[in-house]
């Protein structure tokens, strides 16, 4: 039974999808959307009430809704930390959502706000700030530390020991070795493999693949 009423700030893909996850599996009840007033357009999304954020408290009280914050990972996750500390100053309880099919066996509660999906491994003593979302399949290993406002994509895997400051975009496939920090505001690559300490703001890409002079045909399997 549904016990916790919610409403979710956004109207793209990622507030479609965490509609979709709450509703399936956990104890909120999705009851409207709110975006800024200057992209509310309509006054219904997903057959539910989308109403301006700036009036949200009107229709949605705070004592009676809790709220979660689906954007992505838009200037390097500053968006959705500026809409989560708005949402925290209207005195909005901010809601989490962890997978069941994740494989939590850390000992320390994520933190507020957190968008945690399915296949994720989350090893002991690893530790999660507010404002982090763990897209599908990733490797966390032990004793690692993820701070606020960050955005993991999938099959991303990060050894034991290391640190991520905040302000980071993780690729699909990116690898960290073992007790790696990234510096805040670093942005890997899809497939790229850390190694040693990043910079601040830094950017990390993979090597491009190369095309062969040959044909697909031409190559025996």
């Amino acid at each position: 039974m549904k016990n916790k009423k919610l409403i979710i700030f956004g109207t793209g893909d990622i507030a479609q999808i965490a509609k979709y996850y709450f509703d399936i599996d956990s104890d909120f009840e999705v009851c409207g959307f709110t975006v800024d007033e200057q992209y509310c357009n309509n006054q219904t999304y997903e057959s539910l009430p989308l109403v301006p954020f700036e009036q949200v408290e009107a229709t949605f009280p705070q004592h009676d809704y809790y709220i979660f914050i689906a954007l992505s990972y838009a200037q390097m996750n500053r968006l959705r930390e500026k809409k989560f500390a708005e949402a925290k100053s209207k005195g909005y309880r901010i809601a989490s959502y962890i997978s069941s099919n994740c494989s939590y066996l850390s000992q320390f509660t994520a933190g507020e706000n957190a968008f945690i999906f399915e296949d994720n491994t989350i090893q002991p003593f690893v530790q999660i700030g507010d404002n982090v979302t763990l897209w599908s399949g990733n490797h966390i290993g032990h004793h690692s530390v993820i701070k606020s406002h960050n955005f993991i994509s999938s099959h991303v895997v990060i050894s034991g020991h290391c640190e991520i400051g905040s302000y980071c975009f993780l690729g699909v496939n990116s690898t960290l070795a073992h007790k790696v920090t990234l510096a805040e505001g670093t942005l890997l690559g899809a497939g790229v493999v850390i190694s040693k300490d990043t910079e601040a703001d830094g950017v990390y890409v993979a090597n491009r693949p190369v095309k062969l002079d040959k044909k697909s045909s031409d190559i025996k399997l």
